[in-house]
């Protein structure tokens, strides 16, 4: 009789920017300070490692631009912390899944939702649910994505999928579709998420999860007198 091969665990991707004053966040400025916004970006990162750790994975890794020790404290046991390349923001996604390990899938998100639960991701990306998957896509609110998952990754089909997509526009997620269809890939979707770029955003984020490290931030930022 044929062993029957359980289906691998999927790699778990965190593409971030190490929170530090004046990288991360410019969009929050003003009315938040470049301090202010880099304490957002640290819990929101912290919010996203913390939610990612409960999702069952084979591998978890973050993809960093900037100094791992910046975010030493945030890591939970087992991640391991790549360095970005360079280049647009389409190369450096491309790179990413190069660090994906062949024969399992993978999934990467942004550091820019802290509201993501553990359950949106489990359930899609376990054995049972992704059999005929051969992608999965968020979009976000503001008409880019917060998530891409190949079932089979690899560097060339990303930069099949990646390479030359406008990002950071409204039209980022559709045509990321469109690279999608054009592989005639089956795409699942994930739900639609808010990514936090504005203080309007960050308010409306963190009344999602008011538990988390990005609400508590939020709330203290939101009481000086620049937020408010």
């Amino acid at each position: 009789m044929r062993a029957v091969l359980a289906a691998p665990p999927p790699t778990l991707l965190v593409i971030a920017k190490a929170p530090l004053p004046g990288r991360v966040k410019t969009r929050l400025c003003p009315p938040c300070t470049p301090q202010q916004a880099a304490e957002l970006a640290r819990a929101a990162l912290a919010d996203t490692l913390r939610t990612l750790d409960t999702v069952p994975a084979g591998r978890r890794m973050l993809v960093l631009d900037g100094p791992t020790e910046a975010v030493a404290d945030l890591l939970p046991p087992g991640w391991q912390v790549l360095p970005q390349c360079g280049g647009g923001l389409d190369e450096r996604l491309v790179a990413a899944f190069g660090h994906a390990p062949p024969g399992a899938p993978a999934l990467l998100v942004g550091m820019d939702t802290p509201q993501l639960r553990a359950e949106t991701l489990a359930q899609p990306l376990s054995a049972a649910a992704r059999s005929g998957a051969d992608a999965w896509f968020g979009p976000a609110a503001d008409g880019g994505f917060w998530a891409l998952g190949l079932a089979r990754p690899s560097q060339a089909l990303a930069r099949q999928l990646l390479l030359g997509v406008p990002m950071s526009t409204e039209r980022t997620g559709a045509a990321l579709l469109a690279r999608l269809a054009e592989a005639e890939l089956t795409v699942r979707q994930l739900p639609e998420l808010t990514d936090v770029d504005t203080a309007a955003d960050a308010a409306a984020v963190s009344a999602l999860d008011p538990h988390g490290a990005f609400a508590a931030s939020w709330r203290s930022v939101s009481r000086t007198a620049e937020v408010a």
